[in-house]
């Protein structure tokens, strides 16, 4: 873990609520220069603390009105199994994320889908070839109470 300071910590929670601020407005609400904002903001993304820039897009009006909990359990667990197993949820763009689990299920899997039947062709023609797969429960998510990336910090 990194040690980080108040101004650091302010500075990922401004840029976890808007990814898009400027130095220039950044170092204002800091009460800072630019020069040394802009220099703690690099480092931060150079070590890793921030990864990544994005825009939060609402799935519902994109036409992604299904969200299913996957929970995925394995028969085989060696290397090569596993190592192709992963090379296919890395591709898919409807897995939103993929977590290896604790419990009776090997993976959660959280998954979009344009409607149930589509759901329904990405169950048949995704999930049920992965390999190693010998369990597939889904869940679907009937009302969003709240879907967030930011962290508490």
């Amino acid at each position: 873990m990194i040690s980080l300071d108040k101004v650091d910590t302010d500075i990922l929670r401004r840029m976890q609520q808007d990814g898009r601020l400027s130095n220039a407005k950044l170092a204002t609400e800091l009460s800072l220069s630019e020069t040394p904002c802009w220099r703690r903001l690099k480092r931060l993304e150079e070590e890793n603390i921030i990864t990544d820039y994005q825009a939060n897009l609402d799935r519902r009006k994109l036409g992604f009105g299904v969200l299913a909990f996957v929970q995925l359990t394995c028969n085989q667990h060696d290397e090569e199994t596993t190592q192709r197993f992963e090379q296919v949820i890395q591709r898919c763009d409807n897995v939103l994320s993929c977590h290896n689990t604790t419990g009776a299920a090997d993976f959660l899997l959280q998954v979009v889908a344009k409607d149930l039947d589509d759901y329904s062709r990405f169950v048949d023609q995704v999930l049920r070839k992965l390999p190693g797969v010998s369990a597939i429960a889904s869940n679907l998510s009937l009302r969003e109470l709240k879907a967030s990336t930011r962290l508490p910090i």
